[in-house]
Order: C-alpha cells, then structure tokens, then sequence
C-alpha cells in the first residue's frame, strides 16, 4: 500500500484501522480478571515478564489468602515470593505488591487512586501499569498502555516510528481520538496474541493487511 502523503490521508488511514479493529475486536477487554482495582494494579504488577495465563493461574488463591490492601500491607515480601514464585522475578514483584499495598493503606485509605499523578507514587506502578488500572477498572482515558505487542504493531502499522514507549504513548495519542484510547489498547493486545504475533504474523488472515505497511508480512 502506498503510504498516505497529505495529512488529511493519514487522518484517513487511521480511522480506518480503527474501524477495522472495531471490526475485528468489538469486544476486547482487558485479560487479567480481578475483581476490584487493588486486585487489577496486583494483577497488572504479577504481569511483567509473565502471561496473563499464568497470573490467572496464580491470582485467585492469592486473593483469598490475601483478601485486601491492609492484608497484602501487613505480610513480608519474602513470604509473599513464594506466593508468586511461578510469575517469575517473585523476589521483586513482592517488593513492588508490599510496597504498593503500603502505599495505598497509608495515603490513600485502602483504595487505589484514580489520578496518573496519584497512580505514578505507588510502587511498582509506572506509567503502563497505571493506565491499565486507570482504564480498565475506573474508565480513566488517562493515557494508552503501551506493552510490547503494541510497541510492535504500532511500528508495523506505521503509527509510530518511535522504540521508547513514552514516545510510542505520546504519538499514539496524537493521531488516536481519547474515547478510543482504552479500547484500542486492549485490541492492539488481543491482535497481537491472536494475529499478529512476532514471529510469524498471519498476515493472511488479517483484516488490517492492506494498511499494513510491515516489510516482514507472511502470505
């Protein structure tokens, strides 16, 4: 596909990839199931280097255990390691679910707070971790989580040029309308793991196909 010269054709193009995402992903959501915003954050937290599978796996016992903030506050982070041992990097993410819960028991009273400013103090919590929070369980348009399957198909759609995520969040916030930004997260996530994954995409089978503009498309 020739790329678009004039900036009302790019305007253009984006629309369409996003009507095409609406097509393909009416529904998407965010994987990690939680069932308050403290349990989204720890979700969120146990997902670093780590599937959503896997964090399934672990977060129900673990929210039964530990059943609230004041709970996760009060344990110590080498005991709760061995809690989480199977997410990998158990050691730091105790730290960072320890150190969260502390901070929001202390300075916010046990709820998780709905601001990016707020968000950015709490352990473990940069800037992707608090737009999923804020988004999905607040409907927070605060930003737009930038994980590594966005990093990638945002470079192969020609979104972005950029490899830093806060440069990639702030392109895509320019050309992305903000009522789109949580739902465009989640399809760009759910396109990545069902189409679009990276090392062997099905381009074939992919309704974005003829805006793509990726030099490594499979037939």
């Amino acid at each position: 596909m020739k790329r678009p010269a004039s900036a009302a054709e790019r305007r253009a193009r984006v629309a369409e990839v996003l009507r095409r995402l609406d097509r393909m992903y009416p529904a998407a959501a965010c994987a990690l199931r939680h069932e308050n915003p403290w349990q989204l954050l720890v979700a969120t937290i146990l997902s670093a280097q780590c599937t959503d599978k896997r964090v399934n796996e672990v977060t129900p016992g673990l929210f039964a255990k530990y059943p609230t903030p004041e709970d996760f506050a009060a344990v110590r982070p080498e005991v709760l390691a061995n809690d989480i041992r199977s997410t990998g990097f158990f050691n730091n993410k105790a730290k960072s679910i320890v150190g969260a819960a502390r901070r929001v028991v202390s300075e916010f009273g046990g709820v998780v707070p709905r601001t990016m400013e707020e968000m950015l103090t709490i352990p473990g919590a940069a800037r992707k971790t608090a737009n999923v929070v804020l988004g999905t369980a607040y409907g927070i348009a605060s930003g737009i989580v930038v994980d590594t399957h966005v990093q990638r198909i945002a470079r192969r759609l020609d979104l972005t040029r950029q490899s830093d995520p806060g440069k990639i969040e702030r392109d895509l916030q320019k050309i992305i309308p903000q009522e789109k930004w949580i739902l465009f997260s989640h399809q760009v996530i759910l396109h990545g793991r069902a189409l679009c994954v990276a090392r062997n995409p099905k381009c074939a089978q992919c309704e974005l196909n003829t805006v793509c503009y990726a030099k490594d498309k499979t037939a």
